[in-house]
């Protein structure tokens, strides 16, 4: 279900930054996240990825909040609603509800050596998202909002080999889809400073997730070890 953001190029050149940033720095990539969109992770390793990301985005994320600001209509095949920020927050209302009932079928935080470190950079990620849903620069909410919906395409993978595991009957995915979120970004990109504060926006995001796979990589180690 990875987001096929490169076979999207030439839609414009806000949106093909984008694409390349989602290509080099994406989530769909991580070895980590990898082995466990596959049959067979270890039960422990997707419960500890489920925790996390419940810890991160375990609600309506403010991430959508101030691209609301940002929003405008898209009508363009049969994609047309009158913001995509609010339909992308209904969808993410279903998939933050999906998350949940993942967190409690999955059972309790697998233990791991270093606990309080994690935690520690948890809450530090959870201030990051923060900051870019309020940021006072043009464009760079909505594209941390974007970085999140193309990422969050890997995570489904990750999230459905957890429901098969766990007996949890995964909801269908209402996410706009590749066409819908470049057609949002290249409707969106009408000056160069908005292009750059966007992909600066969506830039964060992508190695915030990157860097939350690596420190789920290492407690995987750490569980191997002990």
């Amino acid at each position: 279900m990875a987001f096929e953001s490169t076979q999207l190029r030439g839609i414009g050149e806000g949106w093909d930054v984008i694409a390349s940033l989602a290509a080099s720095d994406g989530s769909a990539s991580h070895p980590h996240l990898l082995r466990l969109s596959r049959n067979g992770a270890a039960q422990r390793d997707l419960a500890d990825a489920i925790h996390a990301l419940c810890s991160i985005h375990g609600r309506v994320t403010v991430l959508f909040d101030d691209a609301t600001r940002e929003r405008g209509t898209i009508s363009t095949g049969d994609w047309t609603a009158p913001t995509w920020v609010a339909v992308a927050t209904d969808a993410f209302a279903v998939e933050c509800a999906y998350l949940a009932t993942l967190t409690a079928a999955v059972g309790p935080l697998p233990s791991t050596p270093g606990q309080a470190e994690t935690d520690a950079a948890l809450v530090a990620q959870r201030h990051a998202f923060h900051m870019l849903a309020h940021s006072s620069r043009a464009g760079c909410a909505t594209g941390a909002a974007v970085a999140l919906l193309i990422d969050w395409y890997a995570f489904r993978d990750a999230m459905d080999v957890a429901a098969a595991r766990f007996g949890v009957t995964p909801p269908e995915m209402t996410l706009p889809n590749e066409i819908e979120v470049a057609t949002i970004v290249a409707s969106m990109s009408g000056s160069s400073a908005l292009q750059r504060a966007m992909a600066f926006g969506a830039q964060q995001v992508f190695a915030q997730h990157r860097g939350l796979w690596d420190l789920l990589e290492a407690r995987s180690s750490a569980r191997d070890r002990h």
